[in-house]
Protein backbone atom coordinates (compact mmCIF):
# COMPACT_ATOMS: atom_id res chain seq x y z
CA UNK A 1 0.00 0.00 0.00
CA UNK A 2 1.23 3.50 -0.75
CA UNK A 3 2.10 5.90 2.05
CA UNK A 4 -1.03 8.02 1.47
CA UNK A 5 -3.87 7.70 3.96
CA UNK A 6 -6.62 5.67 2.30
CA UNK A 7 -9.61 6.55 4.55
CA UNK A 8 -11.69 3.51 3.68
CA UNK A 9 -15.48 3.34 4.05
CA UNK A 10 -17.00 0.01 5.10
CA UNK A 11 -20.72 -0.69 4.67
CA UNK A 12 -20.76 -3.86 6.83
CA UNK A 13 -19.07 -3.93 10.23
CA UNK A 14 -20.58 -6.19 12.92
CA UNK A 15 -17.80 -5.41 15.39
CA UNK A 16 -14.13 -4.54 15.52
CA UNK A 17 -11.05 -4.71 17.70
CA UNK A 18 -12.56 -7.05 20.25
CA UNK A 19 -15.90 -5.23 20.40
CA UNK A 20 -19.16 -6.91 19.32
CA UNK A 21 -21.76 -4.40 18.10
CA UNK A 22 -24.35 -7.18 18.45
CA UNK A 23 -23.66 -7.82 22.11
CA UNK A 24 -26.17 -6.83 24.77
CA UNK A 25 -23.48 -5.43 27.06
CA UNK A 26 -21.99 -2.91 24.62
CA UNK A 27 -20.61 0.12 26.48
CA UNK A 28 -19.60 3.59 25.40
CA UNK A 29 -15.98 2.78 26.20
CA UNK A 30 -16.10 -0.29 23.98
CA UNK A 31 -17.68 1.58 21.09
CA UNK A 32 -15.06 4.31 21.40
CA UNK A 33 -12.29 1.69 21.42
CA UNK A 34 -13.66 0.05 18.27
CA UNK A 35 -13.77 3.43 16.55
CA UNK A 36 -10.20 4.17 17.61
CA UNK A 37 -9.10 0.86 16.10
CA UNK A 38 -10.98 1.59 12.88
CA UNK A 39 -9.37 5.02 12.55
CA UNK A 40 -5.95 3.47 13.22
CA UNK A 41 -6.69 1.12 10.32
CA UNK A 42 -7.43 4.12 8.06
CA UNK A 43 -11.20 3.61 8.06
CA UNK A 44 -12.92 6.96 7.79
CA UNK A 45 -16.50 5.70 8.10
CA UNK A 46 -18.60 2.59 8.59
CA UNK A 47 -22.12 1.34 8.83
CA UNK A 48 -22.42 -0.48 12.14
CA UNK A 49 -24.24 -3.71 11.31
CA UNK A 50 -26.91 -5.38 13.42
CA UNK A 51 -27.81 -8.90 12.34
CA UNK A 52 -30.86 -11.10 12.78
CA UNK A 53 -32.14 -11.90 16.24
CA UNK A 54 -35.45 -11.57 18.06
CA UNK A 55 -37.13 -8.25 17.37
CA UNK A 56 -36.65 -7.01 20.94
CA UNK A 57 -32.96 -7.90 20.86
CA UNK A 58 -32.41 -6.23 17.50
CA UNK A 59 -34.21 -3.07 18.61
CA UNK A 60 -32.25 -2.99 21.86
CA UNK A 61 -28.94 -3.25 19.98
CA UNK A 62 -29.94 -0.65 17.41
CA UNK A 63 -30.93 1.74 20.18
CA UNK A 64 -27.64 1.10 21.99
CA UNK A 65 -25.61 2.01 18.90
CA UNK A 66 -27.80 5.08 18.38
CA UNK A 67 -27.50 6.32 21.97
CA UNK A 68 -23.82 5.53 22.54
CA UNK A 69 -22.87 7.12 19.23
CA UNK A 70 -24.72 10.30 20.14
CA UNK A 71 -22.59 10.74 23.27
CA UNK A 72 -19.20 10.22 21.62
CA UNK A 73 -17.76 12.65 19.03
CA UNK A 74 -15.41 10.00 17.63
CA UNK A 75 -18.24 7.49 17.24
CA UNK A 76 -20.35 10.13 15.49
CA UNK A 77 -17.46 10.76 13.12
CA UNK A 78 -16.79 7.10 12.32
CA UNK A 79 -20.28 5.57 12.43
CA UNK A 80 -22.06 7.16 9.48
CA UNK A 81 -25.14 5.02 9.97
CA UNK A 82 -26.47 1.52 10.55
CA UNK A 83 -26.85 -1.50 8.29
CA UNK A 84 -29.73 -3.76 9.39
CA UNK A 85 -29.07 -7.26 8.04
CA UNK A 86 -32.23 -9.29 8.55
CA UNK A 87 -34.47 -10.62 9.95
CA UNK A 88 -36.36 -10.80 6.63
CA UNK A 89 -34.14 -13.44 5.04
CA UNK A 90 -34.37 -16.86 3.41
CA UNK A 91 -34.43 -19.36 6.27
CA UNK A 92 -33.15 -22.36 4.27
CA UNK A 93 -29.80 -23.88 5.31
CA UNK A 94 -26.95 -22.25 3.47
CA UNK A 95 -28.93 -19.18 2.49
CA UNK A 96 -29.43 -18.09 6.09
CA UNK A 97 -25.71 -18.38 6.86
CA UNK A 98 -24.98 -17.26 10.43
CA UNK A 99 -28.45 -15.82 11.00
CA UNK A 100 -30.47 -17.81 13.61
CA UNK A 101 -33.33 -19.65 11.95
CA UNK A 102 -35.73 -19.12 14.85
CA UNK A 103 -35.53 -15.34 14.40
CA UNK A 104 -35.88 -15.20 10.60
CA UNK A 105 -39.30 -14.15 9.35
CA UNK A 106 -41.20 -12.70 6.43
CA UNK A 107 -40.93 -8.97 5.87
CA UNK A 108 -43.54 -6.93 7.69
CA UNK A 109 -44.11 -3.17 7.61
CA UNK A 110 -44.89 -2.85 11.32
CA UNK A 111 -41.79 -4.80 12.35
CA UNK A 112 -39.71 -2.74 9.93
CA UNK A 113 -41.02 0.45 11.52
CA UNK A 114 -39.97 -0.82 14.96
CA UNK A 115 -36.45 -1.46 13.69
CA UNK A 116 -36.21 1.92 11.99
CA UNK A 117 -37.54 3.73 15.06
CA UNK A 118 -34.94 1.99 17.23
CA UNK A 119 -32.20 3.08 14.83
CA UNK A 120 -33.35 6.67 15.28
CA UNK A 121 -32.90 7.82 11.70
CA UNK A 122 -29.50 6.13 11.29
CA UNK A 123 -30.62 3.21 9.10
CA UNK A 124 -28.82 3.49 5.77
CA UNK A 125 -29.05 -0.09 4.41
CA UNK A 126 -31.50 -2.90 5.07
CA UNK A 127 -30.58 -6.35 3.72
CA UNK A 128 -33.55 -8.62 3.03
CA UNK A 129 -34.55 -11.52 0.79
CA UNK A 130 -36.94 -10.34 -1.93
CA UNK A 131 -38.85 -13.63 -1.83
CA UNK A 132 -39.65 -12.95 1.86
CA UNK A 133 -41.19 -9.54 1.06
CA UNK A 134 -44.77 -10.13 -0.18
CA UNK A 135 -45.62 -7.67 -2.92
CA UNK A 136 -42.27 -5.98 -2.24
CA UNK A 137 -44.13 -3.74 0.18
CA UNK A 138 -41.26 -3.35 2.66
CA UNK A 139 -38.79 -2.76 -0.16
CA UNK A 140 -40.98 0.06 -1.45
CA UNK A 141 -41.48 1.44 2.07
CA UNK A 142 -37.74 1.58 2.72
CA UNK A 143 -36.95 3.03 -0.68
CA UNK A 144 -39.56 5.75 -0.15
CA UNK A 145 -37.68 6.67 3.05
CA UNK A 146 -34.39 6.89 1.08
CA UNK A 147 -32.92 3.82 2.73
CA UNK A 148 -30.84 1.56 0.48
CA UNK A 149 -32.50 -1.83 0.10
CA UNK A 150 -30.04 -4.65 -0.50
CA UNK A 151 -30.90 -8.24 -1.37
CA UNK A 152 -28.97 -10.86 0.55
CA UNK A 153 -29.24 -14.31 2.10
CA UNK A 154 -31.71 -14.96 -0.69
CA UNK A 155 -32.66 -17.44 -3.38
CA UNK A 156 -34.92 -15.03 -5.19
CA UNK A 157 -35.82 -15.88 -8.76
CA UNK A 158 -34.86 -13.59 -11.60
CA UNK A 159 -38.45 -12.30 -11.76
CA UNK A 160 -38.46 -11.67 -8.01
CA UNK A 161 -35.21 -9.71 -8.18
CA UNK A 162 -36.54 -7.67 -11.09
CA UNK A 163 -39.78 -7.00 -9.22
CA UNK A 164 -37.84 -5.90 -6.15
CA UNK A 165 -35.71 -3.61 -8.31
CA UNK A 166 -38.85 -2.02 -9.70
CA UNK A 167 -39.90 -1.42 -6.08
CA UNK A 168 -36.57 0.17 -5.15
CA UNK A 169 -33.96 -2.58 -4.61
CA UNK A 170 -30.54 -1.08 -5.36
CA UNK A 171 -27.86 -3.39 -3.93
CA UNK A 172 -26.83 -6.98 -3.31
CA UNK A 173 -25.07 -8.00 -0.09
CA UNK A 174 -21.78 -10.00 -0.27
CA UNK A 175 -22.36 -11.89 -3.50
CA UNK A 176 -20.89 -15.39 -3.48
CA UNK A 177 -21.72 -15.80 0.20
CA UNK A 178 -24.95 -16.22 2.12
CA UNK A 179 -25.75 -19.19 -0.12
CA UNK A 180 -25.13 -22.96 0.02
CA UNK A 181 -21.76 -24.42 -0.90
CA UNK A 182 -23.46 -26.44 -3.66
CA UNK A 183 -25.75 -24.76 -6.21
CA UNK A 184 -27.21 -25.55 -9.61
CA UNK A 185 -24.43 -24.93 -12.11
CA UNK A 186 -26.44 -22.34 -14.10
CA UNK A 187 -29.72 -21.50 -12.38
CA UNK A 188 -28.44 -19.95 -9.15
CA UNK A 189 -28.50 -16.68 -7.25
CA UNK A 190 -24.97 -15.69 -8.28
CA UNK A 191 -25.72 -15.97 -11.99
CA UNK A 192 -29.06 -14.17 -11.60
CA UNK A 193 -27.46 -11.21 -9.86
CA UNK A 194 -24.56 -10.99 -12.29
CA UNK A 195 -27.06 -10.90 -15.17
CA UNK A 196 -28.50 -7.70 -13.62
CA UNK A 197 -25.20 -6.21 -12.52
CA UNK A 198 -25.61 -3.01 -14.53
CA UNK A 199 -28.57 -2.01 -12.34
CA UNK A 200 -27.30 -3.00 -8.88
CA UNK A 201 -24.48 -2.12 -6.55
CA UNK A 202 -22.88 -5.46 -5.68
CA UNK A 203 -20.77 -5.93 -2.55
CA UNK A 204 -18.06 -8.55 -2.08
CA UNK A 205 -15.91 -9.72 0.82
CA UNK A 206 -12.31 -9.57 -0.41
CA UNK A 207 -10.48 -11.54 2.29
CA UNK A 208 -9.53 -14.40 -0.02
CA UNK A 209 -11.55 -16.79 2.13
CA UNK A 210 -15.18 -15.91 1.51
CA UNK A 211 -14.53 -15.76 -2.23
CA UNK A 212 -11.28 -17.15 -3.71
CA UNK A 213 -9.33 -14.48 -5.54
CA UNK A 214 -9.69 -16.13 -8.95
CA UNK A 215 -13.49 -16.21 -8.53
CA UNK A 216 -13.60 -12.65 -7.23
CA UNK A 217 -11.58 -11.53 -10.25
CA UNK A 218 -14.17 -13.20 -12.49
CA UNK A 219 -17.08 -11.59 -10.63
CA UNK A 220 -15.56 -8.12 -10.81
CA UNK A 221 -14.87 -8.54 -14.51
CA UNK A 222 -18.44 -9.61 -15.28
CA UNK A 223 -20.13 -7.08 -12.98
CA UNK A 224 -17.86 -4.20 -13.96
CA UNK A 225 -15.91 -2.18 -11.42
CA UNK A 226 -18.24 0.79 -11.75
CA UNK A 227 -20.97 -1.03 -9.77
CA UNK A 228 -18.87 -3.03 -7.28
CA UNK A 229 -18.09 -2.43 -3.61
CA UNK A 230 -15.84 -4.23 -1.14
CA UNK A 231 -16.98 -4.76 2.46
CA UNK A 232 -15.30 -6.64 5.29
CA UNK A 233 -18.32 -8.08 7.16
CA UNK A 234 -15.98 -7.64 10.12
CA UNK A 235 -16.76 -9.11 13.52
CA UNK A 236 -15.12 -8.44 16.89
CA UNK A 237 -12.04 -10.45 15.86
CA UNK A 238 -11.17 -7.96 13.10
CA UNK A 239 -7.76 -6.43 13.60
CA UNK A 240 -6.77 -8.97 16.24
CA UNK A 241 -5.19 -12.41 16.35
CA UNK A 242 -6.47 -15.88 17.22
CA UNK A 243 -8.76 -16.18 20.23
CA UNK A 244 -12.34 -16.44 21.41
CA UNK A 245 -14.81 -13.85 20.12
CA UNK A 246 -18.55 -13.28 19.83
CA UNK A 247 -21.09 -12.19 17.24
CA UNK A 248 -24.51 -11.91 18.82
CA UNK A 249 -25.41 -15.47 19.87
CA UNK A 250 -22.25 -16.96 18.39
CA UNK A 251 -19.27 -17.91 20.55
CA UNK A 252 -16.38 -18.39 18.16
CA UNK A 253 -12.88 -19.78 18.53
CA UNK A 254 -10.69 -18.31 15.79
CA UNK A 255 -7.46 -20.11 15.03
CA UNK A 256 -4.16 -19.22 13.44
CA UNK A 257 -5.79 -18.89 10.00
CA UNK A 258 -7.96 -16.06 11.43
CA UNK A 259 -11.07 -17.36 9.67
CA UNK A 260 -14.39 -16.94 11.48
CA UNK A 261 -16.22 -20.24 11.08
CA UNK A 262 -19.19 -21.76 12.87
CA UNK A 263 -18.16 -24.31 15.51
CA UNK A 264 -19.14 -27.18 13.17
CA UNK A 265 -17.20 -25.63 10.30
CA UNK A 266 -20.22 -25.58 8.00
CA UNK A 267 -20.21 -21.86 7.21
CA UNK A 268 -18.50 -18.56 7.89
CA UNK A 269 -19.65 -16.25 10.67
CA UNK A 270 -18.61 -12.84 9.42
CA UNK A 271 -14.95 -12.07 8.85
CA UNK A 272 -11.85 -11.25 10.86
CA UNK A 273 -10.58 -9.22 7.91
CA UNK A 274 -9.82 -5.51 7.76
CA UNK A 275 -10.04 -2.87 5.05
CA UNK A 276 -6.26 -2.40 4.77
CA UNK A 277 -5.91 -6.15 4.17
CA UNK A 278 -8.75 -6.08 1.64
CA UNK A 279 -7.05 -3.23 -0.21
CA UNK A 280 -3.81 -5.20 -0.33
CA UNK A 281 -5.67 -8.24 -1.63
CA UNK A 282 -7.26 -6.21 -4.42
CA UNK A 283 -3.90 -4.82 -5.52
CA UNK A 284 -1.59 -7.76 -4.89
CA UNK A 285 -3.98 -10.71 -5.18
CA UNK A 286 -6.18 -9.47 -8.04
CA UNK A 287 -3.84 -7.05 -9.79
CA UNK A 288 -6.09 -3.99 -9.57
CA UNK A 289 -4.56 -0.54 -9.64
CA UNK A 290 -4.51 1.38 -6.36
CA UNK A 291 -6.95 3.83 -7.92
CA UNK A 292 -9.46 1.08 -8.71
CA UNK A 293 -8.97 -0.48 -5.29
CA UNK A 294 -9.77 2.88 -3.69
CA UNK A 295 -12.94 3.10 -5.77
CA UNK A 296 -14.11 -0.24 -4.38
CA UNK A 297 -13.15 0.45 -0.76
CA UNK A 298 -13.96 4.15 -0.42
CA UNK A 299 -15.60 5.98 -3.32
CA UNK A 300 -18.28 3.49 -4.30
CA UNK A 301 -19.50 2.66 -0.76
CA UNK A 302 -20.04 6.35 -0.10
CA UNK A 303 -21.70 6.90 -3.48
CA UNK A 304 -24.03 3.94 -2.99
CA UNK A 305 -25.63 5.22 0.20
CA UNK A 306 -25.56 8.88 -0.79
CA UNK A 307 -27.23 8.28 -4.15
CA UNK A 308 -30.56 7.28 -2.58
CA UNK A 309 -30.49 10.23 -0.19
CA UNK A 310 -29.82 12.91 -2.79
Amino acid sequence: MSGAVQRFFDLQVNGYGGVDFNGDDLTGEQLHHACEKLVADQVGGILATIITDGLDAMCRRLAAIRDLRERDPLAKQVIAGIHIEGPFLNEAPGFRGAHPVDAIQAADADLTKCLLDAAGGLARIVTLAPERDPGFRVTRMLSDQRITVSAGHTDASLDQIRGAMDAGLRMFTHLGNGCPMTLHRHENIIQRVLSLAGRLWITFIADGVHVPFFALRNYLRVAGLDRCIVVTDAISAAGLGPGRYTLGRWDLLIGEDRVARSPDGSHFVGSAGTMPASFEHLVDGLGLSESDARRLTRDHPIAAIESVRA
